[in-house]
């Protein structure tokens, strides 16, 4: 099946020689939820901004909808819907008529009924006739998500779209996000909230000086990358780690009360029998037990300061 969206050997170098992109090849499915992490200046903003035709690239192609953003830029541009980072709209104009004016913008015809639908859906009816002047910051992210949505677009960019805001407002428009991608639509997300990327995505790519550094699927990545530990609450501190154990991956707390065994989750499970198994031989007693595993957030701390 065609990708929704194709990035083939994408770069890009301003006038004053700096390179923000570097030979960026990436493809997302139709319906797929993927989130691009990275640092400031790693790129994201660039990368996006070409897709949508914002910046021209230096070299490289990209295809949205089955269409070229150069060749057939109008078509391609159709097919995507763009919410900033920064808040950029009228802010004289009320809220429906902004909306409807974004539709209109990209040849669609009027379509009221969808309009009152994107604006439901984002908890926005009941402002529709107020100033966006008058909106809060919250409110004034939803106006931006409804312009975005306005034309019916295929592939949606969400960059930074948590920003600023509260945790109900970040909640609620994850749940927008889950059920446009329940309709088809392809959405990609950049965002310095972890956790949004850990509870919505399908794959994750990490960007890093400009160079993707990493593709995979959520689960997969935090499979091979996490890490697990466990820790045994002793019944007696003991003074020094047996010798039977100084082959494995466990440390001794310094009061003595706790054993701590790391490992990654790719190990199998045998791995924790066979410790347990082996305190037992030695008479070690404990009376607790305690494990926990990596998250996505240590993950990415990890692969972009990784030297």
């Amino acid at each position: 099946m065609q990708p929704e969206l194709s990035v083939q050997n994408l770069s890009k170098t301003y006038d004053d020689g700096f390179q923000a992109l570097k030979n960026v090849s990436l493809d997302i499915d139709k319906g797929e939820i993927f989130a691009l992490l990275g640092p400031n200046g790693a790129g994201k903003t660039t990368l996006i901004s070409i897709i949508c035709g914002l910046v021209n690239p230096s070299s490289g192609r990209v295809t949205a909808a089955g269409h070229d953003i150069q060749r057939d830029f109008r078509a391609a541009r159709e097919a995507i819907g763009l919410v900033p980072q920064e808040l950029s709209t009228d802010s004289f104009e009320k809220v429906w008529k902004t909306v409807s004016f974004s539709r209109g913008l990209f040849g669609k015809p009027p379509n009221p009924a969808h309009i009152e639908k994107v604006l439901r859906d984002l908890s926005l009816w009941d402002k529709r006739n107020n100033r966006v002047m008058s909106l809060s910051g919250g409110m004034k992210r939803r106006v931006m998500i409804a312009k975005a949505l306005s034309h019916e677009p295929d592939i949606l960019f969400l960059d930074e779209p948590t920003a600023g805001v509260d945790v109900e407002l970040r909640r609620d428009m994850w749940e927008m996000v889950r059920k446009l991608r329940e309709s088809g639509v392809t959405i990609i997300l950049t965002t310095h909230y972890i956790e949004e990327a850990e509870e919505m995505a399908d794959r994750i790519g990490v960007i890093r000086n400009g160079e993707l550094i990493l593709v995979e699927d959520k689960s997969t990545l935090m499979s091979k990358l996490g890490r697990k530990e466990l820790r045994l609450h002793l019944h007696t501190p003991m003074e020094k780690m047996p010798p039977e154990l100084a082959d494995q991956p466990i440390e001794l707390s310094d009061d003595g009360y706790e054993l701590i065994y790391t490992f990654n989750s790719q190990q199998e499970q045998a791995n924790v029998a066979l410790l347990l198994r082996t305190l037992g031989e030695l008479g070690v007693e404990y009376r607790d037990l305690q494990t926990r595993e990596s998250s996505l957030e240590e993950i990415f701390v990890g692969l972009v300061h990784h030297d």
